[in-house]
């Protein structure tokens, strides 16, 4: 399965701009997935622990693009839970932040993300490696959600 409309994409990002930003330069490289926006780490968990049921047994894959920097739960610990949850842990992750520490990634892709991205601080640059994923989410294999 690709990223075609079978996918729906949850994205974790604190910053409304680099949300909008996200999206919007997401659509332009073609990727037209539902994108479900939450604000933190603790909304998305909340949201698949109150709609586990539902979200298990659609026909939908998904897709989490997680800010590492966020309040009241950060991404790391999203990661881990999503790693560690039987229904999810094979779901790719990919997480987007503006740091480029070397022990942060490595952490990250050790919990089990698929993928790494530090956000340029400049808004074209962010635009365009946004972009850049946009293109590569379009040729990825997605797993299906049947465990």
């Amino acid at each position: 399965m690709n990223m075609k409309k079978e996918v729906v994409i949850f994205l974790a990002e604190d910053d409304d701009g680099h949300s909008l930003l996200i999206k919007k330069n997401l659509k332009r490289a073609g990727v037209l997935n539902e994108i479900f926006y939450f604000r933190d780490g603790e909304e998305i968990l909340n949201y698949i622990k109150n709609n586990r049921e539902k979200l298990v047994n659609s026909n939908f894959s998904y897709l989490f693009l997680i800010d590492i920097r966020m309040p009241k739960v950060d991404g790391v610990e999203v990661l881990r839970q999503l790693k560690k949850d039987k229904d999810f842990h094979k779901m790719p992750v990919i997480m987007i932040t503006t740091t480029d520490d070397p022990k942060e990634i490595a952490l990250c892709h050790e919990i089990g993300c698929n993928n790494y991205i530090t956000k340029p601080v400049d808004y074209d640059k962010f635009a365009n490696a946004i972009q850049q994923l946009g293109l590569f989410l379009l040729i990825t294999e997605i797993p299906e959600m049947i465990i």
